[in-house]
């Protein structure tokens, strides 16, 4: 099966006050497409600095990373926006919508960056807020919408057009219990109809149990990596 993450002896060191604080220690992590992937691990443990890593959001300070055959550590910075752009969708623990944005335009907005037209725009958007249950509210503000809502907008937002993979931190720690569960179903779903990879970080029991890979991180190495058969 064709990868789209490949992480060959990755390591993240972060220098504080002249200390040397790794985060990462010689990582090694191979993602299949279409894999709905955990990563688990106590506070500190390394895994939303796995996901930065991977995203493009921070840079190693050693090793080798593909993302959908490209090697990703090499780019510059702008070269890695527009990469981020048209390749990785994000979900965040705080939503990050914009306030004052209806949850269609919320959607569409990382579409309007990738210059694609207004009526294909709506259409994609229309299709996507009906998978994900919002049919109806397309013309409400964040501010009008639940939180376990909210989420499905940022959810609907990064996958929208297609991307690579869907990286998300910490999606569940704002909801309740039951609502978490249902955004998991939801991105369960996604992901089997659309065939998008995803990559979550979590401390969730209830997502680790629900997600076909499990990979644990202590101390910024992987100590354990399981598929659910």
């Amino acid at each position: 099966m064709e990868s789209i993450v490949f992480c060959e002896k990755v390591s993240k060191i972060y220098h504080v006050d002249h200390i040397h604080v790794p985060a990462l220690e010689k990582v090694d992590l191979e993602i299949p497409r279409g894999q709905f992937v955990t990563l688990a691990g106590p506070s500190g443990s390394g895994k939303t600095t796995l996901l930065n890593v991977v995203g493009g959001l921070d840079q190693p300070s050693e090793g080798r990373i593909t993302l959908q055959g490209r090697r990703i550590d090499r780019l510059s910075p702008a070269e890695m926006a527009d990469f981020r752009l048209e390749q990785v969708g994000f979900v965040f623990q705080a939503y990050n919508l914009i306030p004052v944005l209806t949850a269609r335009e919320n959607v569409e907005f990382v579409m309007e960056l990738q210059g694609i037209e207004a009526e294909k725009r709506h259409e994609l958007s229309s299709e996507i807020l009906e998978e994900v249950g919002l049919t109806g509210m397309e013309n409400r503000r964040p501010t009008e919408l639940s939180g376990g809502q909210q989420q499905r907008i940022a959810v609907a937002r990064a996958i929208v057009s297609r991307p690579s993979i869907v990286l998300a931190d910490e999606p569940t720690a704002n909801l309740d219990s039951q609502t978490a569960k249902e955004l998991v179903g939801l991105m369960l779903s996604l992901n089997d109809k659309r065939h998008t990879t995803f990559l979550i970080s979590t401390h969730d029991p209830m997502v680790m149990e629900m997600a076909p890979r499990k990979i644990k991180l202590r101390d910024g190495r992987i100590v354990d990596d399981q598929v659910r058969c």
